[in-house]
């Protein structure tokens, strides 16, 4: 726990057998209360490792895809009382040192949802990111900031962090199930107004990363621009659309915070 937040580690997995002992190891337990992982019907020994490793583990008996995962993910870390949800890729990707960090930024009510960026603070050519992915990230980026007036240096993430009341007041329910899930989250979170914070984290490229194919990764890019798209519509009265629709707007934190000012002190000269 973290200032009596409960801290809950979420793994959406797929075939991640090689790098889940890996991501597991540095996962912070003195802060981090339970990990879940749910298995999207892997084909490989992923099961097993986690089971092995002592997780909390729900398994998908047909392969939902990566949106529908996270639905388990989010709602399984609800069930089990998480204050504080941290979804970490198990690929070994993104770095889980940072889990700590990320938490303390929404346990001190600083932020409602707070990103791991590969763009900000550093160059993730440099890290081994293709080429072709930092183009197609960087334009992607730019369309939706405009988009959606935000100053994002990255939405294509794969760590995340969110408060409880966030995730409650999101229709998760409502978005899809593909890949495309992960950018119609935060969609959902600026239009419930959620403070959304930044950390820049290191990332690693290897072979056992997790990666889309071309066909894949050009249709979630038609996806993410949809989904900007709509909210813009949807912000301006012009169309509805349900994956907006349902989200509940977040109470402003501090208008509940109660008037914590000192009384006023008499600053008139003391008389001798």
């Amino acid at each position: 726990m973290l200032r009596d937040r409960r801290i809950i580690v979420v793994l959406p997995a797929y075939n991640a057998e090689l790098t889940l002992k890996r991501t597991v190891a540095e996962l912070d337990c003195n802060i981090i209360d339970d990990i879940i992982l749910v298995d999207d019907a892997s084909s490989d020994n992923t099961l097993a490792v986690a089971q092995e490793l002592g997780l909390k583990v729900r398994r998908h008996q047909r392969n939902r895809g990566y949106g529908g995962n996270q639905k388990t993910c989010y709602q399984t870390a609800l069930e089990l009382g998480g204050d504080i949800v941290v979804m970490v890729h198990p690929d070994y990707q993104y770095s889980p040192l940072l889990v700590p960090a990320m938490s303390a930024m929404i346990a001190y009510d600083q932020y409602d949802m707070v990103l791991g960026s590969r763009i900000l603070a550093q160059n993730p050519i440099d890290r081994g990111m293709p080429r072709y992915k930092y183009v197609a990230n960087r334009a992607l980026t730019f369309a939706e900031n405009l988009l959606l007036g935000q100053k994002l240096s990255e939405y294509h993430t794969g760590l995340r962090a969110f408060s409880r009341r966030l995730i409650e007041a999101l229709p998760l329910e409502h978005d899809s199930e593909d890949f495309v899930f992960d950018n119609q989250m935060i969609v959902q979170a600026i239009a419930a107004g959620a403070r959304i914070g930044e950390i820049s984290c290191p990332t690693r490229y290897n072979t056992d990363a997790s990666s889309i194919n071309f066909r894949r990764s050009t249709k979630y890019g038609f996806g993410v621009l949809s989904t900007a798209f709509s909210y813009r519509l949807y912000r301006g009265g012009h169309a509805a659309a349900p994956f907006l629709s349902a989200v509940t707007a977040l109470p402003d934190l501090v208008a509940q915070q109660p008037d914590t000012m000192m009384p006023a002190q008499d600053t008139s000269a003391a008389q001798v």
